[in-house]
């Protein structure tokens, strides 16, 4: 019968070999005082003590080969728990190195970079798919995936509603050969646990292992080794996502969601700069909205917000994705287009003037906007000269009527002034 391995482990361990060292002490003193009995004693013990001796010291025998097993049961337990120790050591290691590097992460690109790398050594039986809340927060994104089993292909998105992990903040196992509760956005048969990446208290995105044997046996061991994973990524994610919001803040208007004036004024020179050097033409559009102030006064600031924010809403939804669309200030909207002349400037116009003009019945109120449009060479030489004719086209627009597309002039062409011809000498 073979000894269970729990007897030489531990506390049991170190009980028995002091019990074994003890018997053995007591069998050869027992088995030396029967050998000194049989020349002390009358003839008829001998034969009793000889026996008696001989047993205690095949007993000794016993005793001193089940302390060899002790001893290599203890020698086995410390080299394991010395490379548990050694490996624990690495992975606190890797984590540590890991965290250090998400610091430098500017993106949820470069987080899923450094959990590939960290992944791939503190993971090997797992695949891996990193999944971030988008802007609105009603659905997260792939962000990434690799060494995923081909029985398992990551979802671009998913739903929260669809995820237990995200329902209960949680750690979740799904594993199908154990008939176990599935998510509802999981498909296949390969086990695989979601950890969600909480910090701060709100959650920014689901870490997902795929057991690449199939079954459950990798996920389970790595289910410690993936929740440090997701607490050091979730709080890389943290930064990335509030450096995101305050470059946004910093860069956009935050009722209509355009850009500022700032950026607008950086980023036309830069294109001005790209016209000049490509030859290329760029122009602008100053839009702004009619009789703004009355609808504020009649509807309530509030109308005017929400007009406001729909004005935006379609000016940006008729215009290029290379189209920079800007709150100039107040009402007044800014579109600078990249690579597009005077011609094809006022027919965008137009288009933005006519999609304005249909807010009217959704807000039961009369919306309009005038535009004025200025194109470079044609109207200006330099940023500030296509901002000002730009704004005088507007004004022009609004002179003439409001509601209506004017183009600035055309720049004055120099008249070269003849010299004059002076007389000839002629010789008599």
């Amino acid at each position: 019968m073979r000894l269970p391995d729990t007897l030489f482990h531990g506390r049991n361990g170190t009980f028995a070999y002091v019990a074994v060292q003890v018997v053995l002490r007591y069998a050869l003193v027992l088995a030396l005082a029967a050998f000194l009995g049989v020349a002390l004693l009358s003839p008829m013990w001998t034969n009793l003590l000889l026996v008696f001796g001989a047993g205690h010291i095949a007993l000794a025998l016993v005793m001193s080969i089940a302390i060899g097993w002790v001893r290599r049961a203890q020698n086995a337990e410390k080299a394991s728990r010395l490379v548990a120790i050694n490996q624990t050591q690495e992975q606190i290691e890797e984590l540590f190195a890991m965290t250090d590097t998400l610091q430098a992460a500017d993106s949820n690109a470069d987080a899923a970079q450094v959990l590939r790398a960290t992944s791939r050594k503190l993971l090997p039986g797992c695949g891996v798919a990193l999944y971030v809340f988008n802007n609105s927060r009603d659905r997260l994104d792939l962000v990434g995936s690799w060494d995923m089993p081909e029985a398992y292909e990551p979802a671009e998105s998913l739903v929260p509603a669809n995820c237990w992990a995200l329902k209960r903040g949680k750690d979740h196992v799904n594993n199908p050969h154990e008939q176990s509760l599935c998510c509802s956005h999981y498909i296949g048969d390969v086990a695989s646990i979601e950890v969600p990446m909480m910090a701060r208290g709100q959650v920014f995105g689901l870490l997902v292992l795929g057991d690449r044997g199939g079954k459950c046996h990798n996920v389970e061991r790595a289910q410690r080794i993936a929740r440090a994973l997701a607490d050091s990524t979730s709080l890389a994610l943290s930064n990335i996502s509030l450096r995101e919001q305050l470059r946004t803040q910093s860069l956009r208007d935050p009722m209509t969601g355009l850009y500022n004036r700032r950026y607008m004024e950086d980023t036309l020179d830069r294109f001005i700069s790209l016209a000049h050097r490509q030859n290329q033409p760029t122009s602008v559009l100053m839009i702004d909205l009619d009789n703004f102030k009355v609808l504020n006064d009649e509807h309530g600031h509030a109308k005017g917000d929400a007009v406001l924010k729909d004005v935006a809403a379609q000016v940006v939804g008729a215009l290029r994705p290379s189209d920079v669309v800007c709150r100039y200030g107040g009402e007044e909207l800014l579109v600078i287009l990249p690579d597009c002349g005077v011609d094809d400037a006022m027919m965008r116009a137009e288009q933005v003037r006519a999609r304005i003009e249909l807010l009217s019945d959704q807000h039961g109120c009369n919306v309009a906007a005038s535009i004025g449009v200025a194109s470079l060479p044609e109207s200006a030489k330099s940023a500030s000269d296509l901002l000002s004719a730009s704004d005088q086209a507007l004004y022009d627009a609004k002179a003439a009527g409001k509601n209506q597309v004017l183009a600035a002039p055309p720049l004055a062409k120099k008249k070269s002034v003849a010299e004059p011809i002076s007389p000839r000498l002629v010789a008599t």
